[in-house]
């Protein structure tokens, strides 16, 4: 327990330092662009209209899911999507990519995944109420399920911080470890209820998806601005969520304790 304790301070005392990061980050990213940040906004509304237009239009002709509109059904799990899987592929490969410079210098290394998810998650809230709005011009009021949203929130940052804690880690020590989860990603997508719907499937399919810690996530944002359901309806399926994050945070925290002294070493 003293290792995640350990990982937890840093990250608190240096909280100050992760916020330079990601605005020098952000900035630095699109400073050759005369669009500049405006790309953070314009690829997920392409994607969107993409996805929209081969699975909404071309395999099921605009038909609704449970009475919600497949466009508002389809926005409400790409949003999430498109700040997870970035915040995963981009967090697991932060140790690595700064590594060389750290060693020089005294700096808390295990801030370093904490700075690629937030450098997305400004975005991310920025997309959030582009998707509100949308709902709202539909004629869609998510109405007091909105009061769950900051837990689903903490759910997502919490379980990404604790996935790429581990997994820079490792991608350290094991460099193909990065190109296997950028295709498990990709593979995550379309298992993952992101751009279809599971209810039609058997209960051991469903039971088996739930494996997934992914698609609480998802669910959990269809439920907040769809209003289908509360976080608290399903309970198993929040406790195996929770032991999941838990565990890889556990996991992560003594692995990258244990080994970050000789992260250099493995380059």
């Amino acid at each position: 327990m003293r290792f995640v304790l350990q990982v937890l301070k840093e990250l608190a005392q240096n909280f100050h330092l992760v916020l330079s990061l990601v605005s020098y980050d952000i900035k630095s990213k699109y400073r050759m662009h005369y669009l500049g940040i405006f790309w953070e906004l314009i690829t997920p509304i392409l994607k969107i209209a993409v996805y929209w237009f081969v699975f909404g239009i071309g395999l099921r002709q605009g038909a609704p899911i449970n009475g919600v509109p497949y466009f508002l059904w389809l926005v409400a799990g790409l949003i999430p999507w498109f700040f997870i899987s970035p915040a995963v592929t981009q967090g697991c490969n932060s140790v690595y990519e700064k590594v060389n410079l750290v060693s020089k210098m005294k700096f808390p290394i295990s801030v370093l995944p904490g700075t690629k998810i937030l450098s997305h998650f400004r975005n991310f809230l920025i997309m959030l109420i582009v998707l509100l709005v949308i709902l709202l011009a539909n004629g869609f009021r998510p109405g007091i399920y909105l009061l769950q949203l900051p837990y689903y929130l903490l759910c997502t940052l919490a379980f990404l911080f604790a996935f790429t804690l581990l997994g820079s880690t490792i991608s350290i020590m094991f460099r193909d470890f990065q190109l296997m989860l950028q295709n498990a990603m990709r593979l995550l997508f379309f298992i993952t209820p992101v751009i279809w719907d599971r209810s039609h499937l058997p209960s051991s399919y469903q039971a088996l998806l739930k494996l997934n810690p992914f698609s609480y996530l998802i669910e959990g944002y269809r439920f907040t601005f769809l209003g289908q359901g509360w976080f608290y309806t399903d309970k198993q399926f929040g406790l195996y969520f929770w032991s999941i994050t838990l565990l890889f945070l556990f996991i992560g925290s003594f692995i990258h304790l244990k080994f970050r002294s000789k992260f250099i070493d493995y380059l």
